[in-house]
């Protein structure tokens, strides 16, 4: 070493301690060089990448852009246009829910009430993600809530299938009100009854979080999680074709009330009949216009295609003559939280259904998670990774105690942002606060919630239905990438599909299961509750697969036929052959949207390895 690259002291000496004066300093400095110059504010990024297209003619650029990690200092522009872009690509994933469940497939709410969750759900989406972004440490214990990524939230899809059974639930026990004529009407008891047990049952995912991560994997692992993830999406294609027709309530009823002959109803603008043309002509629209965005858009265009459908859907029927303005006008400038509000209950055959819902968005939280880290270039094990997925799980569990308490439906992890760091190259936790901050901003201004409300139902349905079929295909890669696809998985998946299959499509086969006309209210829940989880496919499928799983072994043949039909190198293998453990890998989805990475064996993990046995 020369001499002038040596220490000055051989010693170790103690640096000065830096007063709050230095502190404060140091802050200012920092402030004033990030908000006050050019380098903070734009810095040398190349943001023509983020803009430039991919035509046939145009030269590829192979040069990849610079990758921000997740405390990298990154100019506020920049911050500002990927958050943008981060809140786009969940936007659509944040709507749906609550447009759906206060549609005429759930509680049949006005188009005012309808405003107000569409403006609480991304305002409390933004608030939420802040929770899991910034990361938490519980005082004096090894415990965290947040994950310190960009791990964004909104409402999972999973409620919805059980949601809306629990409507049809309520409307036929009178618990919902409807008119002499047999039409549902508004019914926020019934709602205000969901928020309180998903409340109350938020609380079982928060004590999952404290699980060790690879008991709760073992717990769920692929072959668990694979058909339920399907069939969460399979469920919800027939809501998204609906709507792609012209809509899902009363006017696509095969005899529809002389009010609803035309959708949405006799008095919209250029009303016309279920399944006419012209419906099916604009959802197609929309289904077009994502895939020429997947084809020739820019990284941009490419994570946010969804949204760019649907605004083309909105310009198209807008200039035709569908939209009906009279919301929009009717709606306050600004809105928040708690502007109506519902009693909350806890509606006793909604709880089993409710666990069931919570398992699968643990399980959606810990693949979420090991994705978020892999595409931001973290470890993916290690006691780091471990607390961070405790850390989420645990977040998870308390922003559905907490969404519930501001009026919206459980939330979860979203994936559709994995895909937005991986084609930025930005995993930078700026970002993920600026897409908190124009989530909030939404959110307020009500008349861009009204503005959504007010979108004709086949736009809607063209856009829902990509979404939603992109949720089943999430399972299926999840099957495909983590199942070794030996005889005891091939019976395994195919009992446990058998009947998710069978609830999905004949969700009223179990109606006349129970005889029981007596007044024991209590015996009546429980085995109204019965009846809702043998209703749902995919509840029903997660409970058996998860059975089927734990009591049949694995053979010697099936441990050979992994071997030879392609299992990846490294997978662990418990003392009975069975895999001991997994973990996300890039390039699927997940229940709560797009861009989800998948679940596969974990290499070094616990128990035999392949080559081991």
């Amino acid at each position: 070493m020369d001499e002038d690259q040596g220490p000055s002291h051989i010693a170790p000496h103690a640096m000065p301690k830096r007063t709050i004066g230095d502190r404060v300093t140091g802050f200012t400095r920092t402030l004033a060089h990030t908000f006050l110059t050019k380098e903070g504010w734009l810095g040398d990024y190349d943001y023509g990448f983020l803009f430039r297209p991919n035509l046939p003619f145009m030269k590829k650029i192979n040069k990849p852009a610079v990758f921000f990690g997740l405390n990298d200092r990154m100019p506020v522009f920049l911050a500002l246009i990927l958050g943008f872009q981060h809140s786009l690509a969940m936007l659509a994933g944040i709507i749906t829910p609550p447009i759906i469940l206060s549609g005429g497939g759930g509680a049949n709410f006005t188009a005012e009430h309808s405003q107000y969750l569409v403006s609480s759900a991304l305002i409390v989406s933004g608030l939420l993600s802040c929770i899991q972004i910034a990361r938490f440490r519980i005082l004096k214990t090894p415990y965290y809530i947040g994950t310190g990524l960009i791990s964004v939230v909104g409402i999972s899809f999973a409620i919805i299938p059980v949601a809306t059974g629990t409507f049809n639930q309520m409307y036929a026990n009178g618990m919902c009100p409807t008119a002499a004529d047999g039409t549902r009407l508004p019914c926020p008891d019934g709602y205000g009854a969901i928020l309180g047990t998903a409340a109350v049952c938020a609380l079982f995912e928060v004590l999952l979080s404290f699980l060790p991560p690879k008991y709760m994997l073992r717990m769920f692992p692929p072959i668990v999680t694979g058909p339920t993830v399907m069939l969460i999406g399979i469920s919800l294609i027939q809501s998204g074709f609906q709507n792609w027709a012209g809509g899902s309530g009363s006017c696509a009823a095969a005899n529809p009330l002389p009010e609803y002959v035309v959708c949405p109803n006799v008095g919209a603008p250029h009303a016309l009949p279920w399944g006419s043309a012209e419906y099916l002509g604009l959802g197609f629209l929309v289904f077009v216009t994502i895939i020429l965005c997947e084809r020739f858009g820019s990284p941009i265009m490419k994570s946010t295609s969804v949204i760019l459908g649907l605004l083309v859907g909105c310009i198209v029927a807008a200039a035709c003559g569908y939209f009906d303005r009279t919301s929009i006008d009717a709606a306050p400038v600004a809105s928040f939280m708690w502007v109506h509000t519902f009693k909350l209950t806890v509606y006793g055959p909604l709880v089993l259904p409710l666990l069931a819902v919570y398992l699968v968005c643990a399980c959606e939280a810990v693949g979420d998670i090991t994705a978020t880290c892999d595409v931001s270039r973290l470890e993916v094990e290690g006691e780091i990774y471990e607390s961070r997925v405790q850390g989420g799980v645990l977040a998870d569990g308390i922003n559905g105690v907490l969404a519930a308490l501001c009026t919206i439906t459980p939330m979860t992890t979203f994936a559709q942002n994995n895909g937005v760091i991986a084609l930025t190259r930005c995993a930078n936790r700026t970002a993920g606060f600026c897409c908190c901050f124009f989530l909030i901003i939404m959110g307020v201004f009500s008349k861009f919630a009204a503005s959504l409300v007010a979108i004709p139902s086949s736009v809607i349905g063209g856009m829902t239905t990509f979404l939603f079929t992109s949720v089943a295909v999430s399972g299926i890669a999840i099957i495909t990438r983590g199942v070794p696809f030996n005889r005891r998985n091939r019976f395994v998946l195919t009992a446990g599909l058998a009947l998710g299959y069978g609830a999905t499509l004949v969700p009223t086969y179990f109606a006349t299961f129970f005889t029981y006309k007596g007044d024991n209210k209590s015996l009546q829940g429980f085995l109204d509750a019965i009846e809702l989880i043998m209703e749902t496919g995919f509840a029903v499928t997660a409970l058996f697969t998860m059975f089927l799983n734990l009591v049949i072994p694995y053979e010697f043949e099936d441990i050979d036929d992994q071997t030879v039909e392609g299992l990846p190198t490294g997978v662990a293998l418990s003392k009975e052959g069975a895999p001991a453990g997994v973990v996300a890998e890039k390039g699927s989805f997940s229940a709560s949207g797009v861009g989800n990475d998948d679940i596969r064996p974990v290499e070094g993990g616990p128990g035999k390895t392949v080559q081991e046995a």
